[in-house]
């Protein structure tokens, strides 16, 4: 029990004592007097047994003749005292006892004391007293401040984004020593805008910046700014800033900033809204007539498309630091860094593990090496072992065993070709990533899964590169037809379609890859309304254009279905064998596929591979759904 909670008690007893106290002081009457029913006391008085009797409102107390003292209570009887004068009874009459002044000032002004309590209360929980929040405490900022060397986190804690660690390098030597770039007339950036996709360890570089130079950090969601009372977001950035000049060198961190940074006037709504009334004074208070000298605002966005002109120009953010996704090497050192919170295995490899997660941020790795700590903890090991990372990653990429699901033979059995569709066409089609497992165990969403291992980090991909990728998706769905025929095809392949026709289009209409139509956009943003933009700034495409992209799409699709089922016929022996291997085993991994594709006896499957995966194609049908495919971790624009 606290300080505070000790006195409030100790106050209570104080005050229960005192009262306690003062009304055994106001008692009158300290001689010992027995109670008396009514009914005796008038016996008693028709006997001539009573001497005299003192009257106090209703009570009536009295002497006998033996010397004897008695109290009675008067019920309102009218004859009461015609009986004691009849009876020759000395009648005292006294007026109503009044109670002290302790308890007068007590009754007359408790009421007003628990009101004045329960104001001040209520006053000081909702002015900052008792909290943060409150009716008045709108206008205040919600920045959380971390004082001067609070901020333990150093850039030495991040890995993965060393381009971007150089870029935000100079802002430590500015907070720690600003004499040398005075000097020379340099000055510092006023902000810094962090790029990158979620999870990219945006907020942990700027509590690295602030841990390293330590200097006092206020961190703020920029959603913390807007409430619906026009002004309160404007006040809240004037409050953010009076703290921040009170404690430069310091650093403003803003998180999510498009929340309050979009585009100002654009759009279905107006432009006195109280959005971009807050933004208005941000940008005031970063580079208006009154300078914030010692003051660097980091904020991070992952839509730094849809922010106003204004907080990007020089003076205000006058630098953008992309934090993208990790490379190889980059996600090894991530994993590194994780697992210095856990014990591993000597069999463990960060490198082989970060070979096999491709466009995994480092959020994910964190969540990857959590939960392979958890697949160990669960197996009552002492140690994190390499099986435990691959389990951790085939529960990430493609969802936790699904063994309770109970197939027909029918199913599974249509599950396996479809899956061995996509292993085979994905493996003879031109620059496709090599196919590395094929499991029809069911995972997530899906029945069946087809993964492929890329063999190097890609950014970019070729025309033919798309194709093959049409082609393999198409895979799964032409084997159901070729082995069941087309009355028996499933809604299995749903999200291939889908994924293939997307690929398709993009191809046409954004990537210039078709012949027919050359190098123009012709893709229409989606979302523009709610992206800051005008909705009169759409794109307008004329009918003609219109069905040339769908001619050449479908021309796109038609031709990559074609290859894929010539591929699949002139391989059916094939086809029938991993499908299959898969029904026994129900899990294939790339020795076994390349002796099947080699025309070799089937080695045995090994029950723990220990290899990097990626999914990239699934399938199969899953009850009460039209739909089981995952899409593939995003590697590329695709």
């Amino acid at each position: 029990m606290n300080a505070k909670n000790l006195n409030i008690l100790l106050w209570i007893a104080v005050t229960f004592w005192l009262v306690m106290s003062l009304n055994s002081l106001t008692s009158s009457d300290h001689i010992e007097a027995h109670n008396l029913s009514y009914s005796k006391f008038l016996q008693e008085l028709s006997d001539g047994s009573i001497r005299e009797v003192t009257i106090q409102d209703q009570q009536v107390k009295g002497v006998r003749n033996d010397g004897s003292r008695f109290e009675t209570y008067d019920p309102g009887d009218p004859g009461l005292v015609g009986d004691l004068l009849k009876n020759s009874v000395t009648i005292r009459a006294q007026p109503p006892e009044k109670p002290s002044i302790f308890v007068q000032l007590l009754s007359a002004w408790l009421p007003f004391l628990v009101l004045a309590g329960v104001w001040i209360w209520f006053m000081r929980r909702n002015s900052g007293g008792g909290g943060s929040g409150g009716i008045f405490n709108f206008g205040k900022s919600r920045a959380r401040q971390h004082a001067e060397g609070e901020v333990k986190v150093t850039l030495r804690d991040v890995a993965g984004v060393e381009e971007a660690k150089e870029e935000v390098g100079e802002l430590v030597d500015f907070l720690k020593s600003p004499q040398k770039f005075s000097n020379l007339g340099g000055r510092i950036p006023r902000g810094v805008l962090m790029v990158g996709p979620p999870g990219t360890g945006k907020t942990l570089l700027a509590r690295a910046i602030a841990g390293e130079a330590k200097v006092p950090f206020f961190s703020i969601s920029g959603s913390d700014f807007v409430e619906m009372f026009v002004g309160v977001g404007a006040s809240r950035v004037r409050d953010l800033f009076e703290q921040a000049k009170k404690s430069a060198p310091c650093i403003i961190f803003i998180d999510e900033i498009d929340a309050v940074g979009r585009k100002r006037g654009a759009g279905l709504g107006g432009g006195h809204d109280e959005r971009e009334q807050t933004l208005n004074q941000l940008l005031v208070e970063m580079d208006g007539f009154a300078g914030n000298e010692g003051i660097i605002v980091i904020a991070a966005t992952n839509r730094a498309d849809v922010l106003d002109p204004a907080l990007l120009r020089p003076g205000r953010f006058d630098r953008q630091v992309v934090v993208g996704l990790p490379d190889l090497a980059g996600r090894a050192a991530i994993l590194e860094v994780h697992m210095r919170k856990v014990p591993i295995a000597e069999d463990v490899d960060a490198r082989t593990i970060a070979r096999g997660t491709p466009g995994f941020s480092g959020a994910d790795l964190a969540n990857l090496v959590n939960e392979a700590a958890l697949f160990a903890a669960r197996a009552g090991n002492t140690e994190v072992a390499m099986g435990m990372f691959e389990k951790a990653k085939d529960k990430i990429m493609m969802g936790a065993e699904r063994r309770s699901i109970v197939m027909t033979e029918n199913e599974k059995k249509l599950t396996a070709y479809h899956e061995a569709g996509h292993a085979i066409v994905g493996r003879l089609v031109p620059e496709h990533d090599p196919v590395h497992k094929v499991s029809i165990i069911p995972r997530g969403r899906a029945l069946g899964v087809t993964l492929f291992l890329p063999e190097r980090d890609r950014y970019s991909m070729s025309k033919r590169q798309l194709e093959s990728q049409i082609s393999s998706l198409f895979g799964g769905r032409i084997a159901e037809e070729m082995i069941f025929g087309p009355e028996q095809v499933t809604t299995g392949a749903s999200n291939d379609i889908e994924r293939a026709t997307d690929i398709s289009r993009n191809m046409v209409t954004r990537f210039g890859l078709s012949d027919e139509l050359g190098p123009l956009a012709y893709a229409e943003d989606e979302g523009e309304v709610f992206l800051g933009r005008s909705v009169t700034q759409q794109r307008q495409i004329s009918p003609e254009t219109a069905q040339a992209i769908d001619k050449e799409v479908r021309g796109i699709i038609d031709r990559n279905y074609k290859r894929s089922r010539q591929l699949l016929e002139e391989n059916l022996e094939k086809l029938h064998t991993m499908a299959g291997a898969l029904l026994k085993y129900e899990t294939i991994s790339k020795d076994q596929i390349d002796d099947i594709m080699e025309g070799r006896p089937m080695r045995e499957p090994e029950d723990d591979p220990g290899r990097p995966t990626t999914p990239t194609a699934g399938g199969g049908t899953e009850k009460g759904s039209s739909s089981t495919k995952q899409p593939p971790i995003a590697i590329d624009g695709v």
